[in-house]
């Protein structure tokens, strides 16, 4: 399971969905993963908010296992992209990339995001 940007961000911020999902993720033994591409999402706004929580969103992404953004995946989200551009449903470059990864790695994306789903073969999962 990838957690995707905007769970992370939910978790963070204590909301009730989140936090609730996050405790049956801590109980099941399903491998949970962060993408590189949330990473660089989260740094870009918890950058702005003091150093007290920067270690927090450090500590936090430490305790996940880390997918990275290669070759294959971009050669994937690029894919997606571009059928999506086509289709008129395109999303931000940077879930393209994050889906890229997801359908590369045979990994669900949890997320409250609905505009994945307009991505053909990709599995994703609310809170």
């Amino acid at each position: 399971m990838i957690l995707d940007t905007s769970f992370v961000i939910d978790v963070l911020r204590n909301r009730k969905e989140a936090i609730e999902k996050s405790t049956q993720l801590d109980n099941s033994d399903e491998p949970i993963f962060i993408t590189s591409i949330s990473v660089f999402e989260l740094w870009q706004i918890w950058n702005l908010l003091g150093e007290k929580k920067k270690r927090i969103l450090a500590e936090f992404v430490d305790s996940f296992g880390m997918l990275s953004f290669d070759s294959e995946n971009a050669q994937l989200a690029g894919e997606v992209q571009s059928e999506l551009m086509k289709s008129g449903l395109q999303i931000d470059p940077e879930d393209c990339m994050i889906a890229g990864i997801a359908l590369t790695s045979g990994q669900a994306i949890l997320t409250r995001d609905k505009h994945y789903s307009r991505i053909k073969g990709l599995k994703v999962q609310s809170y």
